[in-house]
């Protein structure tokens, strides 16, 4: 099995109120789940980790757990500071970061293969869509 999750998260202000979204899409490009979830008041960064986060927890239930295993998962995402730290090409300093990070990696591992891809805003307009109506939510 082959999805693709296109995934933001933003915040309204630098922390501000904050909001992760993201669309899962089968092999065909078939929607097959999305998440939008209002996260309080964060960073920006940590928004975008969230927004990953939340939609391998979702893709893990979608497929089961048996499957995971056997599924390849590319994330795209135009934060190229997360997409850069999960690649290794940046390091992980600040230590909130690092919990994300480590969330990140450990449910990335029980997937056959995740790879991760920047792309630019415009290929990201769903997720951006979801991230938004969190944070319009949350206000």
């Amino acid at each position: 099995m082959q999805f693709t999750i296109h995934a933001d998260g933003g915040s309204r202000g630098n922390p501000g109120p904050a909001g992760a979204g993201a669309m899962i899409r089968d092999e065909r490009g078939n929607s097959v789940a999305s998440v939008s979830q209002f996260l309080g008041i964060r960073t920006n960064n940590f928004a975008e980790y969230e927004a990953v986060i939340l939609a391998f927890e979702t893709l893990a239930r979608l497929v089961g757990t048996g499957k995971a295993s056997s599924t390849e998962v590319t994330v795209k995402m135009d934060s190229e500071l997360v997409v850069k730290q999960m690649k290794g090409v940046y390091k992980v300093k600040h230590p909130t970061m690092k919990e994300q990070h480590a969330r990140l990696t450990t449910l990335a591992a029980t997937f056959k293969s995740v790879s991760f891809a920047h792309v630019p805003r415009a290929e990201n307009s769903d997720a951006d869509a979801l991230a938004n109506e969190a944070m319009d939510r949350g206000a």
